[in-house]
């Protein structure tokens, strides 16, 4: 411990704590009246006490600096739960805007056809493994929902009901091979029924087969139901016919054709629950 004492590391603490009590002398007497030796500390203690000023400030400002972030935060959360509020609420001005605009499809088939009774009914599943994009919708037999009741969208038919629950319903889609409408060709007045095949219904066409050589049937004809066999009602667009092919199967041609509207996308449907020969075979 002597040793200690004698070194020169104790010698510099020495002189630290004396520096110290000096100031501390100081810091008195400048509160008291000011003398040369005042004087002297002060100088001495000046840069002491500019870094302690300096410090103090810094100290202040970085905990304004730390409420103002906090404060930003809070604005931050705000803003967030706004913006979640205005996202719902463009969700449901959509959603009012399609059944809006799928009302209006149907204002004119309405008012065509005052016999016809419909449900509208939203689409709730897909299968993405069926090809032909047949569907599930929220409405069934409570309802009055019934198998083989036409699903249109617009004027356009879209397929038929071929399975119903209480509350929901299959529907299978002109897509389908299982799905053969009666039609004809609004322009020529030929007769036939759209169906289609595995190869056509993968790139979302169907067909009118069964067509004589000399059919009239062209590029841009518009195939329509022709009300044959009391399933579906008369006069529901089926689609527009794309090219007339010959059936490397038999002698005759058909006619390939695009759905008018994207089965894939709708999300909406109107269900034709009754209508005027409904049930009826009819030869037209």
């Amino acid at each position: 411990m002597g040793e200690f004492f004698k070194s020169k590391k104790f010698k510099i603490l020495a002189c630290v704590v004396a520096a110290l009590l000096a100031g501390t002398v100081f810091s008195v007497i400048s509160h008291n009246g000011s003398s040369p030796v005042a004087s002297v500390l002060s100088a001495a203690f000046s840069p002491v006490e500019k870094f302690s000023s300096f410090m103090a400030e810094k100290t202040k400002g970085f905990t304004m600096h730390f409420r103002s972030a906090a404060t930003y935060a809070d604005r931050v959360k705000e803003l967030e739960e706004e913006v979640e509020k205005y996202q719902l609420q463009l969700v449901e001005y959509e959603q009012t805007k399609q059944k809006l605009a799928v009302y209006e499809e149907f204002l004119d088939v309405k008012e065509e056809n005052p016999d016809f009774e419909f449900e509208d009914a939203s689409i709730i599943a897909r299968d993405s493994a069926d090809m032909y994009y047949s569907f599930v919708i929220a409405k069934g037999s409570t309802a009055g929902i019934k198998v083989n009741d036409p699903v249109i969208y617009g004027k356009y038919l879209v397929g038929v009901v071929s399975s119903v629950k209480l509350n929901t319903a299959v529907v299978k889609t002109v897509l389908d091979p299982e799905v053969n409408a009666g039609a004809y060709d609004v322009q020529s007045r030929e007769y036939g029924y759209v169906t289609t095949t595995n190869e056509l219904s993968y790139k979302g066409r169907c067909m009118l087969p069964g067509l004589e050589k000399t059919t009239s049937i062209t590029s841009g004809s518009v195939i329509c139901t022709s009300g044959i066999g009391g399933i579906y009602p008369k006069d529901l667009i089926i689609g527009t016919v794309e090219e007339v092919l010959n059936d490397t199967r038999t002698v005759s041609v058909y006619a390939v054709i695009n759905p008018g509207v994207e089965i894939a996308d709708l999300q909406d449907v109107f269900v034709i629950k009754s209508f005027d020969g409904q049930g009826i075979t009819t030869t037209d």
